[in-house]
């Protein structure tokens, strides 16, 4: 090693961020591959799709390849392709609405929960009401009230990640609670309100990456079974889970009719999974 080597040491090259890292696999590259097909496929639905969603023809149940319709069109003899394409749009304006507003009112809740006892009782047992209704029963419930319609869906799916998101986060500001390097922040006399935004937050918000991306593989199910049961978004407007639906009399007759949604809901449930999974295994490391 020369002089000059060793008075300047050579750099050391900076870690990638773990996000980053997990994306970059092989799991992470393929999750994100299917999302975004899917999620582009939504947002150039109006380009994409040769007809409207509620557009009727005088070829009801045609197969795929008919002219003018390429995946065939359903038993009202509507295009298929435009309403599988306006269903995903659909799907993921509500599942990316309902999900993060879950998420910050979950949150919201942890966040109270750590700055007095009074307020964790609070948050636990508004956790417990709310996990204590199967989903099956709380979507049922808000709609009772509300209706069909896009409103109840985003409520059901907010009001189930509420617990979810809530106890994560309040876990982890526990557990990081108890570190060493929180113990010598309190020492060195940082106020309470910086320990938790500085340095307690930072170290616990890890888990609430991968639960997003399992959330919205849940969002899927329940906006899919909300629709599928009638009590989701009103027809005719077109989802994944009423298009699916509406194909179920026809599965002998006309097996077309249900693959396209079967297929998009796989698609992005797997790459959802996917990516969830290439995050939480970076992070655990």
């Amino acid at each position: 090693m020369t002089a000059q080597t060793a008075a300047h040491p050579p750099l050391a090259r900076k870690a990638r961020h773990p996000y980053r890292a997990a994306l970059a696999t092989v799991r992470g590259r393929t999750g994100l591959t299917l999302v975004g097909l899917v999620v582009l496929a939504g947002l150039l639905a109006p380009l994409l799709a040769g007809h409207g969603p509620t557009d009727q023809s005088g070829l009801a149940l045609a197969p795929p390849g008919t002219p003018g319709h390429p995946l065939g069109t359903d038993d009202l003899g509507r295009d298929l392709l435009a309403r599988l394409l306006h269903g995903i749009r659909a799907d993921l304006g509500i599942i990316a609405v309902a999900v993060p507003l879950g998420a910050v009112l979950g949150c919201l809740f942890a966040l109270a929960a750590a700055t007095h006892p009074i307020a964790d009782t609070v948050a636990q047992r508004t956790f417990d009401l709310i996990l204590a209704f199967p989903g099956l029963i709380l979507a049922l419930a808000v709609t009772a009230v509300l209706g069909p319609g896009r409103l109840p869906v985003i409520l059901v799916i907010a009001l189930a990640e509420i617990p979810v998101f809530g106890r994560l986060l309040r876990t982890g500001i526990l557990v990081q609670s108890g570190r060493e390097y929180v113990t010598a922040a309190r020492v060195g006399g940082t106020s309470g309100g910086r320990i938790l935004t500085r340095h307690i937050l930072p170290n616990a918000a890890d888990p609430l990456v991968v639960q997003i991306a399992v959330s919205l593989t849940v969002a899927v199910f329940i906006e899919g079974a909300m629709s599928f049961l009638g009590v989701g978004v009103r027809p005719p407007e077109p989802t994944l889970g009423a298009v699916l639906s509406q194909s179920m009399p026809y599965l002998a007759q006309a097996p077309h009719f249900a693959a396209g949604p079967l297929v998009t809901v796989t698609a992005l449930v797997l790459g959802l999974s996917l990516t969830a999974e290439a995050l939480n295994r970076e992070i655990r490391r």
